[in-house]
């Protein structure tokens, strides 16, 4: 038995560390001060420096990622906000909320709401606003859609009406060369169809999916859309690319989460990188997928944070990650020869 007992102390210094190494490096996450009190449901990207963030504490909060620390807090929805939108180049937010509003805000003036967009029966969804910024789409669980007038606030005399739950309304200017005539209008993506806002037509139509669509996206190009899916125990819970310039023309699927897939994005593209996707999940994961291949590159777990609710580009390298749990996420994108992601800070 001596005999034995010697072997294995033998052999167990081997695994000991030499004399004067240097220990390995611990990454250490920065905690800053938290943007909210509760879960947070949905963040955007307002500036290069500046997101948008809300959730259960019914607030619209506006924070200075890259310092870490609050810049603004919105309060005017009494129940819960759901999504957020920007329009680009300018100071105004848009918040949708379970108690069936979306408000306006502007970062530039006070804390009251400068707008307020009033109709929906049912919780708000799905709130866009289109790119010239004078129109508001949004998405309602009273299976409608409705076009505003942002100046005036009010609603198109046209409401479009559907057989379900309408979750994530997209507006895009699009751009088409066909047949040597440059084509430019609004679309607006629901689910698995595409609408002209326009004549309020559906200019595409792909196939129904077994599981609620979560949220969609669409590319820079205007070439793809994006679309993610509920369920449960890896059924469902993928992320679904589509072609906008062919009737019903699914690309390809991205699978590996085992819960619902509740954002996918493109992410910005990059000289001499491949097109990425990234995904997050109730899971509590986020994953790096080749756009083309739809291998998946790398996963990030962020133990403990529980669903991963929303995600928001901020450039090539930065990414923001809301979660019900912990609060957000900054995550760095590295798009060398092998995609990964690391967690930098919470707040």
């Amino acid at each position: 038995m001596g005999k034995l007992q010697s072997k294995f102390r033998r052999r167990s210094d081997l695994y000991k560390a030499k004399e004067g190494a240097e220990p390995a490096p611990v990454h250490q996450v920065v905690q800053y001060e938290p943007a909210h009190t509760d879960a947070i449901n949905c963040v955007v990207s307002l500036t290069a420096d500046l997101c948008v963030s809300g959730g259960h504490d019914q607030a619209v909060v506006v924070y200075d990622w890259r310092a870490g620390k609050r810049c603004k807090s919105f309060q005017g929805h009494n129940r819960e906000i759901t999504k957020l939108c920007c329009f680009k180049g300018s100071s105004l937010i848009f918040s949708a909320s379970r108690d069936k509003t979306v408000l306006m805000w502007d970062l530039g003036r006070d804390t009251q709401p400068v707008q307020e967009f009033c109709g929906h029966e049912l919780v708000v969804n799905g709130v866009a606003v289109s790119p010239d910024g004078s129109k508001l789409c949004t998405g309602s669980r009273d299976n409608s859609m409705r076009l505003w007038d942002i100046e005036s606030g009010e609603c198109d005399p046209f409401v479009l009406g559907a057989r379900k739950h309408i979750y994530c309304p997209n507006l895009r200017r699009q751009n088409y060369q066909v047949r040597k005539l440059l084509i430019c209008h609004m679309i607006f993506c629901v689910g698995e169809r595409v609408w002209d806002s326009r004549t309020w037509q559906v200019t595409n139509t792909f196939p129904a999916k077994q599981y609620i669509q979560t949220h969609c996206d669409i590319s820079s190009n205007c070439y793809h859309l994006l679309s993610s899916s509920n369920g449960f125990g890896g059924q469902g819970c993928e992320a679904t690319l589509w072609d906008l310039r062919q009737p019903g023309c699914k690309v390809t699927e991205y699978r590996g989460h085992l819960q619902t897939t509740a954002c996918c994005v493109f992410v910005p593209p990059r000289p001499g990188c491949p097109a990425l996707v990234v995904s997050s999940s109730y899971d509590s994961s986020v994953k790096i997928w080749d756009q083309n291949t739809a291998a998946c590159l790398y996963t990030l777990t962020l133990d403990g944070s529980g669903p991963l609710v929303s995600l928001a580009p901020c450039d090539s390298t930065s990414l923001l990650c809301a979660s019900f749990n912990t609060g957000l996420h900054q995550l760095h994108l590295d798009q060398g020869a092998v995609p990964s992601l690391t967690e930098v800070a919470r707040f």
